[in-house]
């Protein structure tokens, strides 16, 4: 436990200072920075020399803190995300106290909950979203475990996250659904 608690600290600690950390998620590994920090979302778009206009998704502990980024949820959003067997984002229409960098063009935004313990235990520590986007160049294969993260994203981030890069698990993007102003949803990615 005390690896984990470490590893937490450590990428805490770049985070509250603006720098963009490489690090394992409930999904793939990714490349990531405070959310509301506008400045960083715009390196992490740089580093991974992304389109600025595509979203990505951001990361949050819970519900309650979801419901501080997004205006309103459908009733039924709590047992909706309960259903689900693996790592959903969901797309929303309607965000809120968030810079545009960590929005869509559309104006859309792109929240997952998660169920990763590091990834929790981080957002609680900075009590803010991490932007999350897979650790690769724009267009090359998002990388299944860390031995697929390249070495030219490694030198680009400020700082290598040291939990679970020994893990051989082949892990996949998350389920993307689009959580339409009037409640009802759709498969954007399955």
């Amino acid at each position: 436990m005390s690896q984990l608690i470490n590893a937490v600290q450590a990428a805490e600690e770049e985070l509250l200072v603006g720098n963009i950390i490489l690090y394992p998620t409930d999904t793939v590994w990714g490349i990531g920075c405070d959310a509301e920090n506008a400045a960083a979302v715009k390196r992490v778009v740089k580093i991974k020399e992304r389109d600025a206009s595509k979203s990505m998704i951001l990361l949050v502990a819970d519900q309650q803190m979801l419901l501080h980024y997004i205006a309103s949820l459908p009733a039924d959003f709590q047992q909706f995300v309960e259903k689900q067997e693996r790592p959903t984002t969901y797309v929303f229409s309607n965000p809120k106290n968030l810079p545009k960098e960590a929005l869509a063009d559309d104006g859309t935004v792109a929240i997952r909950i998660v169920n990763d313990e590091f990834c929790h235990r981080l957002i609680r520590q900075i009590s803010r979203p991490l932007i999350s986007t897979s650790a690769n160049i724009s267009g090359e294969p998002a990388p299944k475990s860390f031995a697929d993260v390249s070495e030219e994203i490694k030198k680009r981030v400020d700082f290598v996250v040291n939990w679970r890069q020994e893990e051989t698990i082949e892990a996949n993007p998350s389920r993307i659904i689009k959580i339409n102003p009037d409640g009802s949803q759709r498969v954007l990615r399955d």
